[in-house]
């Protein structure tokens, strides 16, 4: 391509071990451009960064865009940035053609010649700028107001690649694939001290429950962190609630006793019966209040004022009062939730921990258990590429996970 169009591209960071360099490279070949390395300085320390500079070639102006939208993700600056390309909404609900699609990463735009902080990292949102106030923000598309403007293309962008820890220990844990077959004890002893430290430095921690929590009776376990502590808001649907006071009001899950493992007389009745006696009693906090949901993860949430978002579904029987039915009111709460979460607990659900890790910023660790790898995979899939992945038994883990953390409350 010797007369193409061509942007020079700065890159720094922990280039080499965080492998920021080849995924660069690999971006550009893959999108059939080409590159050419000016200069690259590698840092001579553990805490020295490196950096690169690049020249990107492409066929054209709209394919060089491509390119550098593509290895923009990984902190690539252009060296010599314009302001970015800011567009007015046509309507309520509708970004501007072209308009940038946000990352998990931190990200700065350009506005009249400076670097603005975009607020609120979380993927697939816009980026609304008031160049008046010199602030810019993420904006989900249903939130879009006519007139406002987003940002277009990819000029005036950076991007903040999330790098490798380097802690050699942490590096370990972070960067394994997910198995069952890593050693339990010390993958628990892992995520124990990431909530310690979450909790030590004022994060949010989030639990992201499925039902399958309450069905292998680890309902207590992780009520037990609530009361510890480590859990500050929980996400999930109508069937964890229900089935945690099916659990509390008729001694089953799914019409299964929790005691003998068989299926109780009329048990399959018992989570119509749960929902039927809250919505008499108008909410789960009014159940409590009124003494008739007397214990249970729900009944924990209540009494030490926990909060809780609980997101509804086409399937849902009832459902509960608490649960909301609209899926953007529904994303919205759980958005208030998200921001200073330091970390976030997803317990076998996948469509719950999908919904979460796409509202996520990259540096939120973020631990997803679940006995089917195909769930993790998923939210890879889609972006959460943070998560880290424990296949196994979700009552087993839960249990060694608050035993490990009540030795705390005990030493």
């Amino acid at each position: 391509m010797p007369h193409s169009p061509y942007e020079d591209v700065r890159v720094s960071g922990h280039l080499i071990d965080s492998g920021i360099v080849s995924a660069i490279m690999d971006g550009i070949v893959m999108l059939d451009g080409e590159f050419e390395t000016l200069s690259f300085e590698v840092g001579r320390t553990n805490e020295d960064e490196s950096v690169a500079l690049l020249r990107v070639r492409g066929r054209d102006a709209a394919h060089l865009d491509e390119l550098l939208g593509v290895i923009q993700e990984h902190g690539a600056v252009s060296v010599d940035p314009d302001d970015a390309e800011l567009v007015a909404a046509p309507a309520d609900g509708v970004l501007p053609d072209r308009f940038y699609s946000t990352t998990n990463l931190e990200t700065a735009i350009r506005v009249d010649g400076s670097w603005v902080s975009v607020a609120g990292s979380e993927m697939d949102l816009g980026v609304c700028v008031d160049p008046r106030a010199g602030t810019s923000r993420t904006v989900p598309m249903a939130d879009v107001v006519a007139g406002d403007l987003f940002v277009v293309g990819h000029t005036g962008i950076r991007v903040k690649p999330q790098e490798r820890p380097r802690d050699k220990q942490a590096f370990e844990f972070m960067a394994s694939e997910v198995s069952s077959e890593k050693p339990k004890t010390q993958v628990v002893a892992q995520v124990a001290r990431i909530l310690r430290e979450s909790r030590a430095a004022g994060k949010r921690i989030i639990a992201v429950v499925g039902p399958a929590v309450v069905h292998t009776g680890a309902g207590k376990d992780l009520a037990r962190l609530v009361r510890m502590g480590y859990v500050s808001v929980l996400f999930g649907g109508n069937a964890v609630a229900t089935h945690d006071i099916e659990s509390a009001l008729h001694g089953t899950s799914l019409g299964v006793s929790l005691d003998e493992g068989t299926l109780a007389v009329g048990g399959h009745e018992h989570h119509l019966r749960a929902i039927n006696t809250i919505r008499g009693c108008g909410s789960i906090a009014a159940a409590v209040e009124q003494g008739v949901l007397t214990k249970g993860l729900m009944h924990t949430l209540v009494d030490t004022g926990t909060p809780f978002v609980l997101a509804g579904s086409i399937r849902d029987d009832g459902p509960l009062p608490d649960v909301i039915t609209d899926a953007i009111e529904a994303q919205g709460a759980m958005r208030e939730h998200v921001r200073d979460a330091g970390a976030c607990l997803m317990l076998s659900t996948m469509l719950h921990s999908i919904a979460t890790g796409n509202m996520l910023p990259a540096t939120v660790a973020t631990v997803c258990v679940d006995i089917n790898p195909a769930v993790v995979t998923k939210l890879a899939d889609r972006g959460s590429w943070q998560t880290i992945g424990i296949v196994t038994d979700v009552g087993l883990f839960l249990e060694q996970l608050a035993n490990s953390l009540e030795k705390d409350v005990h030493a």
